[in-house]
């Protein structure tokens, strides 16, 4: 039975305040606050360590789109996850750069976890994900300084390998390079030194 509430729109997202992220959850609307700068480097970093060998080819195998923030338009879901990416055997083309969205679900995605957003990404997004058939997702919790490695199965996710502080991993499904988890998290005293 309807709750009597009408759907959230896509002109509710385009109505949020500046600085805010909307998505929309099965006719919700979910808005955060532009993440703290913890979260921000995580992502950076990630993009960055990631991007240079499977993007770009550079050091690695490439055969990879990887985008930062891509918005993913999934039927009346609208999801921003912090990272994405598309194997090119699945996406040869890379995405347009005039398309504001990407309706192709992608190959893997990751959330860098805030406070405020963790619950949603774990019980909200990740079951979204699964239905539109992603076959990796990363959940990255700067605070605990941990790395949470998932694969799609057909009855859920798979826990397959949780990394944690300054490890050097092999994940999938980049584990073709080795990650060095250190890089991710910005360290009080490390941020202080910097000029």
């Amino acid at each position: 039975m309807g709750t009597g509430k009408k759907p959230a729109t896509y002109e509710d997202i385009e109505a949020l305040p500046a600085g805010w992220v909307g998505e929309l959850l099965e006719d919700e609307l979910v808005a955060s606050p532009r993440p703290a700068m913890g979260h921000v480097h995580t992502a950076s970093i990630l993009h960055i360590v990631l991007g240079a060998p499977f993007c770009m080819g550079s050091g690695g195998p490439g055969g990879w789109w990887i985008v930062y923030e891509p918005e993913l338009h999934f039927g009346r879901d609208v999801l921003v996850p912090d990272l994405a990416g598309w194997r090119r055997e699945r996406l040869p083309e890379p995405p347009s750069p005039d398309e504001p969205f990407m309706a192709l679900a992608p190959d893997w995605r990751c959330e860098v976890l805030s406070p405020s957003t963790a619950r949603i990404d774990r019980t909200r997004k990740l079951p979204i994900y699964h239905r539109e058939g992603v076959a990796h997702a990363w959940l990255v919790e700067p605070r605990t300084q941990t790395l949470e490695v998932f694969r799609r199965e057909p009855v859920g996710w798979l826990l397959t390998a949780t990394h944690g502080n300054g490890e050097v991993v092999r994940a999938e499904p980049f584990d073709a390079v080795p990650l060095g988890l250190g890089s991710l998290w910005l360290e009080r005293g490390e941020a202080q030194a910097r000029p």
